[in-house]
């Protein structure tokens, strides 16, 4: 018997949404004789449990690859005619699939078929003026079918013979772009897509994920998206008309008294975010050196005033965790031994005597050991600065480089969120005006501590004690240049979980990497390096495992 649709719900994290859209889905698939297929971009057990309830077949990736491979892994396991694509936070009204079957047999000849998605946002009770778009995926071309140019993947349709000739989805992209480039090479090809006006469904937010801070952290990460997204396509517009576009979304809530004001605002701040810290293509070099982040993250020029302006707007919606974590951090833990060691430079004295001055407020116990610069590479002073103290004796090592701005209360409230979220290595998150290639360690709004894949060797790195005898004493290397992708790789092996504190942004803007030494020997001791020892490339070591919002 031939299957004449399978319904693709590809998802993550998320049974309760799961739950309610399967409700909505399940039996209209059971009455025509379509099949159900969750695609979990990951592996959970109480997904597939909800999967299974609704007797919809469950596959799952492993590990989180994005939406775009979660679909194309369920449309190469379908076995219908057509592949409906939905997400998994969308209620399906009645007659749906109906609609669906009904105008496409009517319309061989259409590829690709869409209906409404109408926004529905529960227990959010702020004002909206209602002369802005919803702030989460909308979409409705009236009542009558005709049709468009464009269509959203939470509520799409395309022929299985089509899906075949135009290829599978760009699996690059994620929250922008990710059926606009597909739907682009279709429309390419002569293709059509068709509005169909009964097949609606409500796309939801529910609980936290309906209030303003949590369709803001939304709205920050679609705009990141879709300013990544325009820059692939040589569109993104100047940095001025972010800027006034930001401005006129601020306006917007001010003047109407509205909500979606701030969430435009986010969204816009994300787009900035995305064009002040530009990804160069080729940073990378020979594609064998997998363990750069292929990424320029230098500052300075014109672009620095704007990035003072979004590290204020971020500084002030930290401002509510930093007063938490100041009221929690001088209470516990018990007092910590830290050691802190420095490989310093003259020309940086003021400098570094201004963060060894800030850690001192501290109420742990306190160890700071230095050496001057000159003669030796950094990682054999550093050595030579742990033989001279006794390692054991110290509950965290921090490695701290001399020429960075720390924040108020700094090492209180890194080993308070470190242990609070059993992170065995940490490290501040950087400032968007601050000398950072790694992508993962610059600052993210709306957050207090994200577990990663990676950790840097500096500008500030904390080890617990647990690490030091597999990460000590340090390799002998002179720049160091991929012993943070070594250092993952042995975080996976030993289970450590690791992470940036975002909370602590700290200032490192003295200069970039290898402006003192040569990038091309920094590369080639790397390569000796991991040669010899494991390691994860650049494309983990950029993941974002689990994001914490609130200071535990």
């Amino acid at each position: 018997m031939d299957v004449p649709a399978t319904i693709i719900i590809p998802t993550r994290g998320r049974p309760d949404y799961l739950a309610v859209t399967l409700a909505s889905i399940a039996p209209q698939a059971l009455s025509v004789g379509a099949e159900v297929v969750v695609v979990d971009d990951g592996l959970d057990a109480q997904t597939e449990r909800v999967a299974h309830s609704a007797n919809a077949a469950y596959l799952a990736l492993g590990s989180p690859r994005g939406a775009n491979a979660a679909r194309n892994a369920g449309a190469a396991a379908a076995g219908g005619d057509l592949l409906v694509f939905v997400d998994d936070d969308i209620e399906a009204e009645p007659g749906w699939l109906d609609a669906y079957l009904e105008t496409a047999g009517a319309l061989p000849d259409v590829g690709v078929f869409c209906g409404p998605i109408r926004p529905r946002l529960e227990g959010f009770e702020r004002r909206m003026c209602g002369r802005e778009s919803a702030p989460i995926t909308d979409t409705d071309h009236g009542p009558v079918d005709r049709d468009v140019e464009r269509a959203w993947s939470a509520n799409l349709v395309i022929r299985r013979r089509v899906f075949e000739a135009v290829g599978s989805f760009d699996e690059r992209f994620a929250q922008s772009g990710e059926e606009e480039e597909w739907e682009e090479r279709f429309v390419a090809m002569g293709g059509r897509i068709r509005y169909v006006a009964a097949a609606g469904v409500d796309h939801r937010r529910a609980g936290a994920d309906a209030t303003l801070l949590g369709l803001g952290r939304v709205a920050l990460r679609r705009g990141f998206a879709s300013r990544r997204y325009d820059e692939t396509k040589g569109e993104a517009p100047s940095l001025g008309r972010e800027l006034r576009v930001l401005a006129g979304c601020l306006w917007h809530g001010f003047r109407r008294r509205c909500w979606n004001g701030p969430l435009m605002a986010a969204h816009s701040t994300g787009r900035l975010t995305a064009a002040l810290v530009p990804l160069r293509s080729g940073a990378r070099g020979d594609p064998a050196d997998d363990f750069l982040s292929g990424e320029s993250g230098t500052i300075g020029g014109k672009r620095d005033a704007l990035r003072e302006l979004e590290d204020l707007t971020l500084d002030l919606l930290a401002l509510p965790s930093r007063l938490a974590l100041r009221r929690v951090a001088r209470r516990e833990p018990p007092t910590r031994s830290v050691l802190v060691i420095s490989v310093a430079r003259a020309e940086h004295k003021g400098t570094y005597d201004a963060a060894v001055a800030e850690l001192r407020r501290t109420r742990h116990s306190l160890t700071v050991a230095v050496r001057e610069a000159g003669g030796r590479g950094r990682f054999e002073n550093l050595n030579l600065l742990l033989e001279q103290h006794d390692i054991e004796a110290f509950d965290w090592l921090l490695l701290l480089d001399d020429d960075v701005v720390l924040p108020r209360g700094f090492l209180d409230g890194l080993i308070n969120q470190a242990e609070r979220h059993a992170l065995r290595l940490a490290q501040p998150a950087h400032r968007i005006r601050s000398h950072a290639a790694w992508r993962v360690t610059r600052r993210r709004a709306f957050s207090v501590v994200r577990e990663t894949a990676f950790v840097e060797i500096g500008p500030v790195s904390a080890l617990a004690r647990e690490t030091f005898a597999a990460l000590l004493p340090f390799p002998p290397l002179n720049m160091g240049w991929g012993l943070d992708a070594h250092w993952s790789a042995l975080a996976r092996q030993h289970r450590w979980r690791i992470g940036v504190i975002d909370v602590l942004p700290i200032a490192h803007r003295s200069a970039p990497a290898a402006v003192n030494y040569s990038r091309a020997d920094a590369v080639a001791e790397a390569r000796s390096f991991l040669s010899q020892h494991p390691y994860l490339p650049a494309s983990e070591l950029q993941r974002t495992l689990a994001v914490h919002r609130r200071c535990a």
